[in-house]
């Protein structure tokens, strides 16, 4: 009879166990879900902030055409990309388009001064901000979700509840970090 107890008590408490793995993993994958639908929502206000910006420009630069339309085609890239890695490539692919747009304002001086253009700057270096903000949380979710999914007792659990693998971070990789640092001002006294 204690034999039963207690074969019964460590399968309760096994239970109890197993099942504080599986909601602890589906808490933290639905967690890395909602950072990565934050980052998609900005990067859709990203997109659409796009077409405005390359009409302004288009209005004091028509002879920089292939600067636009090479624009426009990474903007419909990202519009249609689909997986993490997919996205990352096509948004890392944009902002190196956007940063040759803003480079042609330095050859327009009535461009750089127009308030529509400073304006739509201004908005994209806002979301621009967010975006690192929300990367920030995303790869923090995420690498909460991998550690959990490799720590015991869930790395035995985790194939069997549909986590066998882990998540990817959103990196913006090194071409896009060497377009930042290149983008850097730089300051001589």
């Amino acid at each position: 009879m204690i034999t039963l107890i207690i074969i019964l008590v460590v399968v309760v408490v096994a239970g109890f166990i197993v099942m504080g793995v599986y909601n602890r993993l589906v808490a933290l994958n639905a967690r890395s879900d909602q950072a990565f639908a934050d980052i998609d929502v900005q990067l859709k206000q990203r997109r659409d902030l796009v077409p405005n910006l390359v009409e302004t420009v288009k209005g004091y630069a028509t002879h920089e055409k292939g600067t636009l339309e090479a624009v426009v085609a990474a903007r419909n890239a990202a519009a249609s990309a689909g997986s993490v890695e997919d996205k990352v490539q096509a948004e890392t692919a944009l902002t190196g388009a956007l940063r040759q747009l803003f480079a042609l304002s330095e050859a327009y001086p009535d461009l750089k001064a127009n308030q529509n253009f400073l304006s739509l700057q201004s908005e994209l270096a806002d979301l621009e901000n967010k975006l690192a903000a929300s990367r920030r949380f995303f790869n923090s979710a995420v690498t909460e979700f991998n550690a959990a999914r490799r720590a015991f007792p869930a790395v035995v659990f985790a194939g069997m509840f549909g986590f066998a693998s882990d998540r990817t971070l959103y990196n913006v990789g090194v071409e896009s970090r060497a377009a930042m640092d290149a983008a850097a001002p730089s300051v001589q006294f």
